[in-house]
């Protein structure tokens, strides 16, 4: 890692040991496997953003109207 910053992060008994467990089984440091997790995770966020900035122009449609266009199609 380049330029690392230095944090304390609290995490639940069972999580740490989840944490702890998958540590010693890929033989990843604890710091690793959490900023792998948090990369992730941000990724997907960003991936969600520009998913809704890009469909913010389409017409909406109201619950109601989508319900029963997918009834009329017999998809539920």
């Amino acid at each position: 890692m380049a330029s690392s910053r230095r944090v304390n992060v609290s995490f639940s008994p069972r999580v740490y040991r989840a944490l702890k467990a998958k540590s010693a089984r890929t033989g990843c440091g604890l710091s690793e496997l959490v900023n792998e997790a948090v990369q992730n995770a941000l990724s997907e966020d960003a991936i969600d953003e520009e998913l809704i900035r890009s469909r913010a122009k389409e017409p909406s449609r109201s619950y109601s109207k989508v319900s029963r266009d997918l009834k009329r199609g017999h998809l539920v």
